[in-house]
C-alpha cells in the first residue's frame, strides 16, 4: 500500500508535515526578524501555515521556541514542549489559548484529526544532541527533543542535533526525515549538523526520502557579504553528500513554501 504524507517546507525548522489528515507543525518560526537574525530568504509563511492539530517544539531556543509565533496559533492547539519549558521560558505561561503537554525521550502522545475514522498518528519523542537550555541565560535544563510521526507514514523532525552513537536505534525506521543542515551563522560547533554530518546521519538511519531544513532563510545582520556561502549553500552541498553516503534516498530540496509528496511505502 502507498503511504500518502506531504511535507512543506516554510524556512528555517518550521515545517508542516500532513499524514492521515492530521497537520503536525515544527518548531513554528513566523519572524521577519529575530534579535540579530534578519530573514533573508522567502516570504514569511502565510495564515495558513499556523494551522495544525498538534505543533513539535524541539528544544528551548528562541529561533526554534518563539512566542510570538505560537501565539499566532489557534486556540485549543494542542503543543509538545519539552519537559520543564514552562519553567524556563516564563512566556509560554501567558499563552493560556494553548494545550501545552511536556514530553520527554521515549514519551508516544496519540493525535487524532478528529473525525472519528480511526486515522490518528503517534508522535514518538527521541533524543537529540543539543543543548537545550533556554539561551543566553537559562539556568534550567530542558532536554533537546526529536519526533517521529507515526501514521501511514513515518517522519523523522530531528530538530536541532548532532550525530551521536544511538541515532539509528533511538529513532528507529523511517520513511521521511527531516534533517537541520546548516543553521544561521558562519560557524556551527558540537551539537549541530553541517552537510557532511547530515549526510552521514542519513546513512545511519537510512530513510526512503529527505528533506534538508535549518538553512538558507536567517541571517546575521551585518553579515551579508561574510562568508556568503555559508548561507546560501548547505542545501546543494547536502544533496551531493548524500548522493556519495546514502544514494539510495531520494533527497528533495524544497523552496520556501514548497511542498513534496514523498513516495513511501508500509
Amino acid at each position: 500500500m502507498r503511504a500518502d504524507v506531504t511535507v512543506t517546507w516554510w524556512g528555517h525548522a518550521t515545517c508542516t508535515v500532513e499524514d492521515s489528515g492530521v497537520r503536525v507543525l515544527t518548531d513554528p518560526l513566523f519572524a521577519r526578524r529575530l534579535a540579530h537574525l534578519r530573514r533573508r530568504r522567502g516570504a514569511l509563511p502565510p495564515p495558513q501555515a499556523a494551522l495544525a492539530d498538534v505543533v513539535l517544539l524541539s528544544h528551548l531556543h528562541a529561533d526554534h521556541l518563539h512566542v510570538p509565533s505560537l501565539a499566532r496559533l489557534a486556540p485549543g492547539t494542542r503543543v509538545l514542549v519539552p519537559r520543564g519549558a514552562p519553567r524556563s521560558v516564563p512566556g509560554l505561561r501567558r499563552l493560556s489559548h494553548l494545550r501545552f503537554t511536556e514530553v520527554a525521550p521515549g514519551d508516544e502522545v496519540p493525535v487524532g484529526d478528529g473525525n472519528g475514522d480511526g486515522s490518528d498518528v503517534v508522535v514518538r519523542v527521541v533524543p537529540a544532541l543539543h543543548d537545550g537550555r533556554r539561551l543566553p541565560l537559562g539556568p534550567h535544563r530542558s532536554p533537546a527533543l526529536g519526533y517521529v510521526v507515526e501514521g501511514r507514514a513515518r517522519t523523522y523532525f530531528a530538530g536541532d542535533t548532532g550525530l551521536f552513537d544511538t541515532m539509528a536505534d533511538e529513532v528507529g525506521p523511517v520513511d521521511v526525515a527531516l534533517l537541520p543542515v546548516g543553521g544561521w551563522g558562519p560557524y556551527l560547533g558540537h551539537g549541530h549538523l553541517d552537510p557532511a554530518r547530515a549526510a552521514e546521519a542519513l546513512a545511519r538511519i537510512a530513510p526512503r526520502s529527505a528533506v534538508p531544513v535549518h538553512y538558507g532563510t536567517y541571517w546575521p545582520i551585518g553579515m551579508d557579504a561574510v562568508r556568503p556561502h555559508e548561507f546560501h549553500g548547505p542545501g546543494e552541498e547536502f544533496v551531493r553528500q548524500a548522493a556519495r553516503r546514502a544514494p539510495d534516498v531520494a533527497v528533495h530540496r524544497l523552496g520556501h513554501g514548497e511542498s513534496v509528496r514523498p513516495e513511501v511505502t508500509r
